[in-house]
């Protein structure tokens, strides 16, 4: 979706919460009016706003927002299309364009989002590179991830050997600040160049993470992914 502030506005006056809480907002006096407070994995996630930088009066911003959820996606569509203006917490947007795509599966991909991981769910740490070396305790924690996700959607018990991916290559740790009811959270995660499949046999699996995102928290806009080259 392509949208413009009416106004110039600072680009993190609009955060992570503020964009869920708009994408649920499309969802209200619907079938999907209570998924917010559903339990269990959300199937959904979202970019950045980009490009990345403040808002200027009339300039073109874009959101992506992605989900195995085919009916999903069409509601918000549909939603969408019947609006020319917006809100964006109290920031009214105008509505420049909605588009359904989907990308093309390829055996290659980078980060949109910090892919962020639980090191211990009760205490509520998450998994940092700075603070651990254990690569592969973050690869099969991320491996183990997608495939409870994937086996909860269609209700099977599929899986295989190996890693996720079997070329990674590291960006960088983020820490991400998100707010929330007046409160302030930081949420650890990581940017990856270039996670690579050599064999993608199994379409279906890497097209169900390429929608609903890698890693926890997808539908506060963490973990999405797109295909390079």
């Amino acid at each position: 979706m392509k949208f413009s502030s009416e106004e110039g506005i600072q680009y993190d006056s609009i955060n992570k919460h503020t964009i869920q809480g708009f994408i649920y907002s499309l969802l209200q006096n619907t079938g999907y009016s209570n998924y917010h407070n559903s339990k269990g994995f959300k199937y959904f996630t979202f970019s950045n706003i980009f490009p990345v930088s403040n808002f200027k009066k009339g300039e073109t911003k874009t959101l992506i927002i992605s989900s195995p959820k085919q009916g999903f996606i069409r509601l918000l569509d549909n939603s969408l299309k019947n609006k020319d203006y917006f809100y964006l917490g109290k920031h009214r947007m105008m509505n420049e364009q909605v588009k359904v795509f989907k990308p093309q599966l390829k055996g290659r991909f980078i980060t949109s989002t910090p892919i962020v991981l639980y090191e211990e769910n009760r205490q509520n740490r998450y998994y940092s590179f700075k603070k651990s070396n254990d690569f592969s305790f973050f690869l099969k924690r991320l491996k183990n991830n997608a495939l409870k996700k994937y086996n909860a959607y269609y209700g099977l018990s599929y899986d295989f050997d190996g890693n996720l991916f079997d070329s990674f290559q590291f960006d960088r740790e983020v820490a991400v600040r998100v707010k929330k009811t007046n409160k302030m959270f930081l949420v650890i995660g990581s940017l990856w160049k270039n996670l690579e499949k050599f064999n993608m046999d199994d379409g279906a699996f890497y097209n169900f993470i390429m929608d609903c995102g890698l890693g926890e928290k997808n539908s506060l806009g963490f973990g999405m992914i797109n295909t390079v080259g």
